[in-house]
Formats: structure tokens, sequence, C-alpha cells
């Protein structure tokens, strides 16, 4: 199968926090997550195309150091899925990353190209 997505992605659960106007925030961890967005369970709807504060904590590993990289950028929900396995995360959502600085964009590729099998 050819990959038509500009970025790779990778099923990997990195610690994610949604926050809206309204101070309302969600934590839940990535189901995948790529350059250019994540795909993740949450356990309740969101609407569509409506931007998020976002918080990733991406794993890092820089002269055999381990440490987190806390990225702050902004993402819109592209797609919402109704999932009925689980009681707990009853949603699924896809959101794209935007407003995210180039260098927090490298740090995700970074991540992604270590652990792509």
């Amino acid at each position: 199968m050819i990959e038509k997505r500009s970025c790779p992605r990778i099923e990997r659960k990195v610690p994610l926090k949604l926050s809206d106007s309204d101070e309302y925030d969600l934590l839940t961890e990535t189901s995948n997550i790529s350059a250019s967005g994540a795909y993740f369970p949450i356990n309740k709807p969101l609407a569509l195309m409506t931007k998020y504060d976002i918080i990733i904590l991406v794993p890092i590993t820089k002269n055999k150091i381990k440490s987190i990289k806390k990225i702050n950028c902004c993402g819109v929900v592209v797609r919402i899925i109704k999932s009925n396995d689980d009681n707990k995360y009853p949603y699924r959502a896809a959101i794209y990353f935007c407003d995210m600085k180039d260098s927090d964009r490298k740090s995700i590729k970074s991540y992604i190209n270590v652990h792509k099998q």
C-alpha cells in the first residue's frame, strides 16, 4: 500500500491534553501520531472544526539521556467517530496540528523516525 500522507504516522501512546476557551481540559493518549496530527480515544464527542490548545509530551533521547519534550500548539478537530469497543473512551478523534513551531514539529518527526518500524 502506498502512503499518501505527507507526514508518516506511527502507532504510539503519547500523553496529550486538550484545552478549550472555557478552561475545560481533556486528558488522553494518542493512538497514533504524526508531525501533522494525532488520533486518540476520548470520553466525549468533540465538535468538528473546533480549535483546541494542545500540550503533547513527547519522550526524547538526546546523547543517551531520556527526557520529555513539552510541545504547545493548537489543533483543529477534523474527525470524530463513535466506537462501541471501549466504555471508558467511546469516541475516537483526529486532530490536525496548527500553529506549531517548526522546532516542535521537527521533534515529533525525530520521535517518529526513531520508533517507526
